[in-house]
């Protein structure tokens, strides 16, 4: 176990925007299915190279600097991408993710994180059976001294299709998003933490 175990008791997030008044992103369809798609196969044919994507919501608010709820498919503004940068690079890389008010060309103003670790730590005994066709399940329990503790998130052979994040990442990125971050308890070591009921529901 790495250094980050000191942190204190381990625990494991999914992540979302928060209920704040902002605009959010949806990912154009075809490219996030082929998205998906790669989650569950690892094929690199089925990696979309960018993304397009489509403000939702009054266009008079602030847009999101985390602004996408898919589980799969964590977004971020350059911004913070380029501040966890180092950090996130452990997980994965970036992709392009480019507004319908740009070209789609340059420098992009927001970027897609590709978690690319997926990582067999979960306690199949003790969690719920995952959902089929998803892999979703409702209660994960997680093996601690299996779980990649260094890394900011991770996937699992369960569910490839959603994102966790341990809690060390969840408290760096809590401090640059305040409270335009929703952070879901999935699992803790500290069993006086109540778990999300619903993590993976919007």
């Amino acid at each position: 176990m790495t250094a980050e175990r000191s942190r204190g008791p381990l625990a494991v997030y999914r992540l979302m925007p928060s209920m704040n008044e902002f605009r959010t992103l949806s990912l154009e369809e075809y490219a996030h299915r082929k998205l998906i798609r790669w989650l569950r196969t690892g094929s690199p044919e089925d990696l979309p190279e960018s993304f397009r994507a489509e403000w939702v919501g009054n266009p008079r608010l602030r847009r999101a600097e985390f602004p996408c709820g898919y589980p799969g498919a964590p977004v971020f503004s350059r911004r913070v991408a380029d501040l966890l940068a180092e950090q996130l690079s452990a997980a994965g890389r970036y992709l392009p993710v480019y507004p319908e008010d740009t070209d789609g060309q340059g420098e992009p103003g927001y970027l897609l994180h590709l978690v690319e670790k997926v990582v067999d730590c979960v306690d199949t005994r003790r969690s719920s059976k995952p959902k089929k066709g998803t892999g979703q399940m409702k209660q994960t329990f997680f093996v601690p001294d299996a779980l990649p503790a260094e890394l900011p998130a991770f996937r699992v052979p369960e569910f490839p299709g959603g994102v966790h994040w341990n809690g060390w990442a969840v408290d760096r990125l809590k401090e640059i998003l305040g409270d335009d971050l929703e952070a879901r308890l999935i699992w803790s070591e500290d069993r006086t933490r109540t778990p999300h009921p619903a993590p993976w529901g919007f």
